[in-house]
């Protein structure tokens, strides 16, 4: 099980180690089999600022290129440029020498001082792919205007640098199956052992709960397998992506971001250890029943395949087909 120690802070504010933090999780049970450093996007931006392009001329010896002077701040530099959208007032993201980049594959790529076609370049002005943000290729990334020249990226882009502990949880331990029920832990020991900490949990106070015009039931058939199935109606929606903060929560897990929705699923999951499963409700007919189906019965899994269901299998279903196998990602 993958345990971030930012998330943990989230509710224990501390400020250990993470390698003390790991001796402690063992010595309450909680192996630590293993400590990893994470970082949202690889090698943190670490030497690439802000910087304004204060001029722009074209490369004598070149037609598609053009000699920009940039300041970052400390100082202003000239750099060889290919971008066909580059131009004087733009603030942009210059990777200077010395910095290594990495993009979307993991390749890297060291920045040195160069001569490009006779002229020198002390860096680099970079694409969105080269900074490992994003797919785009198709010219320099443009920043916002107010940023101020020699601002390191990392603080621009919110890049998230944490640690990840690999524990090794033992089918005796499900209160410690998310990052509340680890903190949770933590704090008992802190208490114990009279080390100073500050506990925050998130309340409900800010939901805003009306009744809805929308009904749908709930009713379980397999009691012995499942006491206890709730479902909440979720209106008023729009399906995009997820802010930055809670897909670097998901990427520490490995858990790839697939939009608001799904992630928040997930997010809650690993935060508290409620299992979650959004459905749209205008598919749904009829309601919800949580049971067992005939043996064979056919159904059709995410990636495409039909397969043949056991008697035994417990299934989330609506009034005429199976929906979901219970506790199958």
């Amino acid at each position: 099980m993958k345990i971030s120690y930012n998330w943990i802070k989230q509710f224990l504010k501390i400020d250990l180690p993470p390698e003390q933090v790991s001796e402690i999780l063992t010595d309450l049970g909680l192996e630590v089999e293993g400590i990893s450093p994470f970082e949202s996007i690889k090698g943190g931006l670490k030497g690439v600022v802000v910087g304004e392009v204060l001029k722009l001329i074209q490369h004598p010896n070149a037609d598609r290129l053009r000699v920009t002077e940039v300041d970052i701040g400390t100082e202003t530099i000239q750099i060889v440029c290919g971008a066909h959208n580059v131009a004087k007032g733009q603030k942009v993201a210059v990777a200077t020498v010395g910095t290594t980049l990495y993009d979307n594959e993991g390749n890297d790529f060291f920045i040195k001082k160069s001569k490009i076609r006779g002229e020198v370049s002390h860096g680099m002005i970079c694409t969105e792919d080269e900074l490992g943000l994003g797919e785009s290729h198709d010219g320099i990334l443009v920043l916002d205007v107010d940023l101020k020249s020699g601002t390191p990226c990392i603080e621009v882009f919110d890049v998230e640098v944490d640690t990840v502990f690999e524990i090794g949880l033992t089918p005796n331990r499900a209160d410690a199956m998310s990052h509340l029920g680890v903190a949770r832990d933590l704090k008992a020991y802190f208490q114990f052992k009279g080390i100073e900490f500050k506990w925050s949990s998130s309340g409900t106070d800010v939901f805003n709960i009306v009744p809805s015009e929308k009904k749908f039931s709930v009713s379980v058939e397999s009691l012995e397998k499942a006491p206890r199935y709730m479902g909440v109606i979720i209106s008023n929606l729009t399906i995009k992506p997820s802010p930055t903060w809670l897909q670097n929560r998901l990427k520490t897990l490995g858990i790839a971001s697939k939009n608001n929705v799904v992630d928040i699923t997930n997010f809650v999951l690993h935060d508290i250890g409620q299992p979650l499963h959004a459905f749209d409700l205008d598919k749904i007919n009829g309601g919800i029943v949580v049971k067992s189906v005939k043996q064979d019965t056919a159904f059709v899994t995410l990636d495409g395949v039909e397969r043949k269901l056991n008697k035994e299998d417990l299934m989330i279903c609506d009034h005429q087909k199976p929906l979901c196998i219970a506790g199958v990602f």
